[in-house]
């Protein structure tokens, strides 16, 4: 029935009925009450005129009760807004355990992608039917938002930090993406689309992407090339931490405080090593920054989660560690 009407968009991801169901309740209380007020107001401006000139109000008897009835419904009718929008955005912003992890980078005008298996796409984002994907996000430049309304998913993506969006999509199609943040002159060209594929359609479309490296492989081969492992050996710890086993671990910083290993961390290391120096160890990596662009750091970043700290064992010492 709402096809074709533009502020309906399809329901094409599992948390969209759940986002439009809270929606619709929160427009149905707003009307009701919307409604009840103008009609008690209405009412009671009628009953309560002013008859004859010389007529003077008379003061009205308190009525509790009635004061405790339209203070209470209200406060338990926001409750359950505030608790079922707050369970519905938990939902949404928890990427399930077996998501799919793709990466995506804003930049005046267009959106990059990168599939696990390491295919690109400019402006399109390729997906199977019915499998969790997680998108993690990132800009070149400015300020941008990943906005797709058929799945009521829209997330800013910042330059500097990393964002995290995650679908699910129920529908086969082709979707809108927009970026809903005025992002420059071009603004309005950056749109693109999410294509969502039978999953053996999906197989078959990746593997006529070419033979493209995984982000960890075309990592590892970065971190060669940018001589990494003249410090960060496998066999040393003098100059820097290994990175064995580092990627989420808690790293002992030489302020005394510590830090998870995550995205976030790891990213600071490669373009700001000196901001979080590891204990033990002087600040003398250098800096990255302006040498390596945001798909590189991403390679990076997937080449340390792949080294995995030995199986059964403890990981060497000491692994929690920043370059430098």
């Amino acid at each position: 029935m709402w096809q074709n009407f533009p502020l309906f968009p399809d329901q094409a991801s599992t948390i969209a009925p759940k986002v439009d169901a809270i929606f619709f309740f929160g427009l149905g209380v707003a009307a009701f009450f919307s409604l009840l007020i103008a009609v008690l107001v209405i009412a009671l401006a009628v009953r309560y005129r002013r008859r004859r000139p010389d007529q003077i109000g008379e003061d009205e008897a308190p009525h509790d009760a009635l004061e405790i009835v339209w203070s209470v419904i209200p406060l338990l009718i926001l409750l359950v807004m505030f608790g079922w929008g707050a369970r519905v955005y938990f939902q949404a912003t928890r990427p399930p355990a077996n998501a799919v992890e793709y990466y995506g980078i804003g930049k005046q005008w267009m959106w990059k992608f990168q599939h696990p298996s390491g295919v690109r796409e400019i402006n399109e984002l390729h997906v199977p039917l019915g499998k969790p994907i997680k998108v993690k996000l990132t800009s070149e430049d400015v300020i941008h938002d990943f906005f797709v309304p058929a799945f009521r998913v829209k997330y800013d993506v910042i330059p500097g930090r990393y964002t995290t969006v995650w679908f699910q999509a129920t529908k086969v199609g082709t979707y809108h993406l927009f970026c809903d943040e005025y992002c420059g002159a071009e603004h309005s060209r950056m749109v693109g689309s999410i294509v969502v594929m039978d999953p053996k359609d999906y197989e078959q479309w990746l593997t006529r992407g070419g033979g493209a490296a995984a982000p960890a492989a075309s990592g590892e081969e970065l971190f060669s090339s940018l001589a990494c492992s003249t410090c960060h050996r496998t066999d040393s710890t003098v100059r820097a931490p290994l990175l064995v086993g580092l990627y989420g671990s808690q790293v002992q910083l030489a302020d005394g405080s510590t830090v998870k290993a995550d995205d976030d961390y790891v990213r600071e290391s490669i373009l700001n090593p000196q901001a979080k120096v590891v204990n033990g160890f002087q600040p003398i990596m250098p800096s990255y920054k302006g040498q390596v662009s945001e798909e590189q750091i991403l390679q990076l970043i997937n080449y340390i989660k792949s080294l995995a700290a030995p199986a059964g064992g403890a990981t060497p010492t000491p692994a929690p560690g920043k370059k430098g």
